[in-house]
């Protein structure tokens, strides 16, 4: 006789929180073992799974737990200055990144990874926290290029090590490609692949070789590149088809294709030639 077996009922919570558009599923997950959340009045532990009849509490504030109508996936590409955080809110009053995006009716922007403090460049924000997550995710394998500038003696041999993999606090690290760019008096620069996103890596790498990292900015998430267009601190909403591609990049089905208004196209259409328009005043400078 087979031995029945009962699948789990309900949805992991994470995963509703994520939709529910609180943050990544990562970030959801940190909030749960912290205790901030309650499920019918308990507080929740990993592994938990709810459904539309449970009541869901975060910081004291009700969580609709119901299937929610799946709102549009939209993604921005958000080209971050130096001197900003990546978080929501900073007890020391730093401007964060959150600062200068768009509002977003009924949802908010997921940031996908972060970049610290004095890194500047390419950053994603989406309102879809099951993308944001698998974009997120090491066993996705997005590749994430660097451009930094290296005062110090870099000589092949170091290059080869970076490449073969240096032994970090957190594990071995290594550049899946480096490629040198322009030579700067005594400083060179260098564009710089890695496969993961963890806590300043690159620097970290540099700086196990003994030199200094003086610049380090995004230039690349995957197949997304930063526009020429889009200064710092500048923001753009991606087309349909990067969106799609990022999905296909992360293992999702692509979204739907959306239904735009006329006033949505209108806005778009202005925002990008607002962009333009700036970038064009700063070049006749």
């Amino acid at each position: 006789m087979t031995e029945q077996v009962n699948e789990p009922q309900g949805e992991k919570l994470q995963k509703v929180l994520a939709r529910a558009g609180l943050g990544s599923r990562r970030e959801m997950e940190r909030l749960i073992s912290l205790g901030k959340v309650s499920v019918n009045g308990a507080t929740a532990r990993l592994g938990d799974r709810v459904g539309a009849e449970d009541k869901i509490e975060y910081d004291g504030k009700r969580i609709q737990a119901a299937p929610v109508v799946k709102q549009r996936t939209r993604v921005i590409l958000y080209n971050k200055p130096e001197g900003q955080i990546c978080s929501r809110n900073d007890p020391e009053g730093r401007p964060t990144v959150y600062d200068n995006l768009p509002k977003i009716a009924q949802s908010r922007w997921i940031s996908v990874g972060r970049l610290d403090f004095n890194t500047s460049g390419l950053l994603l924000f989406t309102n879809d926290g099951e993308l944001a997550n698998k974009l997120m995710h090491p066993s996705t394998g997005i590749d994430r290029e660097y451009l930094v500038r290296i005062q110090g003696e870099v000589d092949n041999d170091m290059l080869q090590r970076l490449r073969d993999g240096v032994l970090l606090e957190d594990g071995i690290a290594r550049f899946t490609d480096i490629v040198e760019g322009q030579k700067e008096s005594k400083n060179r620069w260098f564009y710089c692949v890695v496969m993961e996103g963890r806590n300043r890596e690159v620097r970290r790498l540099w700086e196990s070789q003994e030199v200094r990292v003086s610049r380090l900015k995004r230039v690349r998430y995957g197949n997304i590149f930063i526009p020429s267009h889009v200064r710092a601190g500048q923001w753009v909403e991606l087309t349909e088809k990067d969106v799609g591609e990022l999905c296909d990049t992360a293992g999702l089905a692509p979204p739907p294709k959306p239904k735009y208004s006329p006033e949505l196209r209108r806005s778009r259409e202005r925002h990008q030639r607002k962009l333009r328009k700036a970038n064009t005043s700063r070049t006749r400078r």
